[in-house]
């Protein structure tokens, strides 16, 4: 029987070791998935590199592995690892296929974008001794359709308590520094309902009790949402989730969010700064709405979490500094930061190229804990040691307990947020070795 290794790469940390965990609590969905797709000649073992070793000694013919963030330094790594030793190696996932051409120095072939739509394919030119070193299908018309993930191959690791379904993929906004942008341009791809259901219902079976829709943005198509939302009411599971931040404004869609079992909403805010929004192609949001909303998703009993970057155009020191009160004033339990990176493959990166801002061309360095092009309002230096202290006074004992603890909603759940406090306490160990928090 052949064999295929899929491999979820761990991110390195500041000695450029790959960063190991007790558990990870945020699975990705496309190794199972490309392991249903797989045809049942073949032996699938999935590894996830933050929790357990990669078996160097694999006798798997094929190593397939993926890339997200950052980790896509850590990706090419074992690709030449695995390569030098004579296997076939492919690489996909949201980075290598924003920087194919990259990619493809390192493996035999790069899979650009749903890697679900070529899997098949690239697996019979493998047989026939035919690989190509590109594979791109794009998806033809709105609708996605995917086979049930094979979670069978990974829920004996040390993994949360919920599993990731997905109901679409893409999003309609086109920020310029983000890689869903670069694949989708603005389209959102639903996946039937039918299917999304299916889904969820066999993380039920499986014995667990929530979920996380791995969507960019759920509020892409409302009638689709709000239809989706009504299903999942009568299966009496949590979840959640993220998108975009005006949907603060939608009393009847929260409503109807909460009651169908959704706990936490995750939002790209990006900046406190309209100008560094209007640069990044995100002038739609208003950072002047951001408290009033934030406010009533919160009112409606939906945890709010955010992600930021530091360093837009609009972006001063004392913006920065200012960004610290904006994230305790609206009681964020877990706040995330990134210093803006110009990303290969992104308008940002392409502005920043043609302007002449890029001070570190070493692409492998790009991790979004450093500066690596001029900012307007600050030298790159200046911009990192900002970013750094945001993160330590965020992180700090005092402001930890103010914005988990010494919140009206602490009496009602005392045990939800004494959990969001662990989950401060281990982002601070990260932070004080040099660590970005993230979702690995």
């Amino acid at each position: 029987m052949k064999k295929i290794l899929l491999i979820q790469p761990s991110p390195y940390d500041k000695n450029k070791k790959p960063i190991k965990k007790d558990r990870l609590y945020f699975v990705g969905l496309g190794l199972p998935l490309l392991a249903a797709l797989t045809p049942e000649d073949y032996e699938v073992e999935i590894i996830l590199e933050i929790l357990e070793d990669i078996p160097w000694d694999t006798d798997a013919d094929i190593i397939g592995i993926s890339s997200v963030g950052h980790g896509v330094i850590r990706s090419i790594d074992i690709a030449k690892a695995f390569k030098e030793k004579g296997k076939i190696v492919i690489l996909g996932g949201y980075m290598v296929s924003i920087m194919a051409e990259e990619a493809a120095k390192y493996c035999h072939a790069v899979v650009i974008g749903d890697a679900e739509l070529v899997w098949k394919d690239l697996l019979q030119d493998y047989e026939k001794g035919m690989l190509k070193p590109i594979y791109e299908k794009k998806i033809e018309g709105s609708i996605l359709s995917t086979p049930l993930p094979r979670f069978d191959l990974i829920i004996n690791k040390k993994i949360g308590n919920f599993l990731p379904v997905q109901a679409g993929r893409g999003c309609p906004n086109v920020c310029s520094f983000c890689s869903v942008s670069c694949l989708y341009e603005g389209r959102y791809i639903k996946r039937p309902l039918e299917e999304v259901l299916r889904d969820i219902k066999q993380v039920k079976a499986l014995g667990y009790k929530k979920f996380l829709l791995l969507d960019d943005n759920i509020f892409s198509d409302r009638i689709y949402l709000m239809d989706l939302l009504k299903e999942i009411k009568s299966l009496k599971m949590t979840w959640m989730s993220q998108c975009d931040i005006r949907i603060g404004k939608e009393d009847d869609l929260l409503k109807t969010l909460r009651e169908s079992g959704c706990t936490t909403l995750s939002f790209g805010l990006e900046s406190i700064s309209k100008e560094s929004l209007i640069r990044m192609n995100k002038g739609w949001a208003n950072p002047d709405e951001y408290t009033k909303l934030i406010e009533n998703i919160q009112s409606h009993g939906i945890d709010v979490s955010t992600e930021m970057v530091v360093g837009g155009d609009g972006d001063t020191l004392e913006s920065i500094k200012m960004t610290k009160d904006f994230i305790e004033d609206n009681k964020i339990s877990v706040p995330r930061f990134y210093i803006l990176t110009p990303i290969p493959g992104t308008k940002f990166f392409k502005d920043m190229v043609k302007q002449g801002r890029l001070v570190d061309d070493d692409i492998y360095s790009f991790d979004g804990s450093k500066a690596v092009h001029q900012p307007k309002n600050m030298t790159p230096d200046e911009l990192t040691k900002a970013y750094w202290n945001l993160y330590n006074e965020l992180f700090a004992f005092k402001s930890i307990i103010k914005r988990n603890v010494l919140r009206k909603e602490f009496i009602k759940e005392p045990f939800k947020y004494l959990f969001y406090v662990l989950v401060n306490l281990y982002y601070r160990h990260q932070i004080r070795q040099r660590i970005t928090p993230n979702i690995f």
